[in-house]
């Protein structure tokens, strides 16, 4: 039993170079195919995610299931990621390729539909993340960036907004208050 749990089907070298193979290509196809899968913008975006972890299984431990095999393979992903980022992070240059650019969406207001359509966003998508903002309109927004790791960076055209809004709400809550007590104050009077 110990014997089938720890010992490789595949040579060492090959079990190392799979998973780094299957995490090369992975990292270039997202890259290739947009920030957009990197959002998890939608239940379609997250199917294709799960499904690709599916998907790549078989390519990165073959035919072997062991726990040796699972260790490998473990580590080899998580090494690649290990060098990967260490490399990005010495070299801004290479970093900033690989990533890419962000992409500029909503600037003074003013949707960039030409961006929308090279990041395959919908009106819709793009107002739900703007309401998860609370925002309402376009108009509020200064500026609208996707960036490169698929997060969504919104900045108010008015950032003091909601300071006033609350101050608003709170003025009339006491000019509120205040008619009340003078009410009561009638009515006390009256009765």
């Amino acid at each position: 039993m110990i014997e089938s749990m720890f010992h490789l089907h595949l040579p060492l070298l090959e079990k190392i170079l799979r998973p780094v193979i299957v995490y090369l290509c992975l990292v270039f196809f997202i890259r290739l195919f947009g920030k957009r899968e990197l959002a998890q913008l939608n239940p379609f975006d997250l199917v294709v995610l799960l499904c690709l972890s599916n998907t790549v299984q078989n390519a990165i431990i073959g035919d072997d299931n062991t726990v040796s095999g699972g260790i490998v393979g473990v580590f080899s992903l998580l090494a690649t990621n290990y060098l990967v980022s260490r490399l990005l992070f010495r070299s801004p240059k290479l970093n900033s390729m690989l990533e890419g650019h962000q992409a500029v969406l909503i600037l003074h207001g003013k949707v960039d539909w030409d961006a929308m359509k090279r990041e395959a966003l919908t009106e819709l998508e793009l107002k739900s993340v703007l309401h998860k903002q609370g925002l309402n309109d376009y108009s509020e927004v200064e500026k609208c960036v996707l960036e490169p790791s698929g997060n969504f960076y919104v900045e108010q055209a008015d950032p003091l907004r909601e300071g006033r809004q609350r101050g608003e709400i709170l003025a009339d809550i006491k000019a509120l208050t205040a008619e009340v007590r003078e009410l009561k104050a009638l009515l006390a009077t009256r009765g």
